[in-house]
């Protein structure tokens, strides 16, 4: 089964593209190809951050999806901060060379969601979760379980970008949102949930399954 259609390159990062490009023309055309080959670097280095490709999505029941690439870095008991329970936590860290489109881990309705302002110390680090700018999207999944998806801020990145609002119901490996230049996503999910990862392994965003929800 295939994700929902979408731009091979995230809507977030088109005025970007197209300044970078613009302004690399312009010095290439009046000051030559010398000068310009750092901008044409930065330009590429712009459109392989943002770029967004489709995945297919895994059928398996009741599997938990990873919402981003990138590298496991937590899995762990610990408190649920947003639905006060004890929880599992699985967080993926987002180096810049990842692809920073963030997927819903399940099929679920939107029943909350928190933003918090917050700093911008390395992601890759436990204290991140509760210290950085962050937004939390509770997702009360089809069969009934509670997910809670956080998006983290990282060291370089300064705008998290989530488009669900409470009410809505996501589809697994349906984009909803976007973190630019560097991150990490927590889920936190219920204690009996079979965790299907460790730390350090690679994932990636919808075609990995973190975990599968018990029945």
């Amino acid at each position: 089964m295939s994700s929902y259609p979408h731009p091979i390159i995230a809507r977030e990062g088109w005025p970007f593209i197209a300044a970078a490009v613009i302004v690399t023309l312009l010095v290439h055309i009046f000051a030559g190809w010398l000068w310009a080959l750092p901008l044409w670097l930065i330009t590429f280095f712009i459109l392989q951050f943002f770029r967004d490709p489709a995945r297919d999505v895994p059928m398996a029941r009741n599997a938990v999806l990873s919402p981003a690439d990138g590298r496991i870095v937590a899995v762990e008991k610990i408190l649920d901060p947003y639905l006060n329970r004890d929880a599992i936590k699985v967080s993926v860290f987002m180096n810049v060379f990842n692809v920073h489109s963030n997927r819903s881990p399940v099929d679920g309705e939107i029943q909350n969601k928190w933003y918090f302002p917050g700093k911008f110390i390395n992601a890759d680090l436990p204290k991140a979760s509760l210290e950085n700018e962050r937004n939390a999207l509770w997702i009360k999944a089809d069969s009934g379980a509670d997910v809670t998806c956080v998006q983290i801020a990282g060291l370089i990145a300064k705008r998290i970008i989530c488009h669900a609002n409470p009410g809505e119901h996501l589809a697994r490996g349906q984009r909803f949102g976007f973190i630019r230049f560097g991150s990490r996503v927590d889920v936190y999910l219920p204690l009996e949930t079979k965790i299907n990862v460790n730390i350090g392994d690679k994932v990636y965003a919808t075609s990995t399954i973190l975990a599968e929800l018990r029945e």
